[in-house]
């Protein structure tokens, strides 16, 4: 498909190309041949990409971030601070929520997290200790970043 033809047009396209079509796509954006015949994973990152070269990539941040994530999720990071993401309150904040009946404050560090004496890297791991399951901690304490429409 022409890449001046609209992002949508092309991602719809995605939906009614055949797998052996998905793959020429693949090869034509990643300059590489695609690494399996799963349908809806090449759908999913032909998607992406067609994305990523019409309207850019990850943000220098973003990338930055993950990166930091990563290295720490190795076990490569030496640094013993949280990574600071802009989306944490001020230190000393305390986030309340109410969960089963029980109210829970958690008190943001300047290297983490607290919750009842017990220390967090991140506000998810907080909030998964809080549940017991998975949880986008700025989600569960009420913080999201804006939407663009909330601008």
């Amino acid at each position: 498909m022409a890449a001046d033809t609209p992002v949508l047009a092309r991602l719809a396209a995605l939906k009614r190309m055949s797998v052996r079509e998905l793959k020429a796509e693949w090869e034509a954006l990643f300059a590489a041949p695609a690494p399996n015949n799963s349908r809806g994973y090449l759908e999913m990152r032909l998607a992406w990409r067609i994305q990523e070269l019409a309207l850019g990539g990850l943000s220098r941040e973003t990338r930055k971030i993950l990166d930091l994530l990563a290295d720490e999720i190795d076990g490569n990071s030496g640094r013993k601070a949280i990574i600071a993401d802009p989306r944490n309150p001020v230190i000393g904040t305390r986030l309340v929520r109410e969960w089963d009946g029980i109210e829970h404050t958690v008190t943001v560090m300047k290297d983490g997290f607290d919750w009842q004496g017990r220390r967090f890297k991140s506000l998810s791991a907080a909030a998964r200790a809080i549940t017991g399951t998975q949880w986008n901690g700025y989600r569960f304490f009420g913080l999201r970043e804006p939407r663009r429409d909330d601008r």
